[in-house]
């Protein structure tokens, strides 16, 4: 039988400027595919947006990587705690940007 996930986080929601997120973090057993034993997906999606302006994830093949405004790129994996500090400073980034070209 398979050992489950543990969920380490999972929030969704809007916040006061009508921006959507969902953060989801599981410790899953490490295998070849996860060898950290992580699974990821957070999402940043501004407001109006169709898709999300702010994507981490780790899924098969791709392995460690993220989406910023529409540019894919690699990611340094390290932990949980400086994969949510990651995200969320570009997060803070996407939005001065955003406010900037209004």
């Amino acid at each position: 039988m398979a050992a489950k996930a543990e969920v380490l986080l999972r929030e969704k929601g809007t916040d006061e400027q009508g921006n959507l997120y969902e953060l989801v973090v599981l410790r899953i057993p490490a295998t070849s595919r996860h060898p950290e034993g992580v699974r990821y997906r957070l999402a940043f999606i501004l407001a109006g947006a169709d898709r999300p302006t702010v994507l981490y994830d780790n899924h098969h093949p791709k392995g460690h990587h993220r989406h910023i405004e529409g540019r894919e790129e690699q990611y340094g994996f390290r932990d949980v705690d400086r994969l949510v500090q990651d995200f969320l400073k570009d997060i803070r980034n996407v939005v001065e940007r955003s406010k900037r070209s209004k």
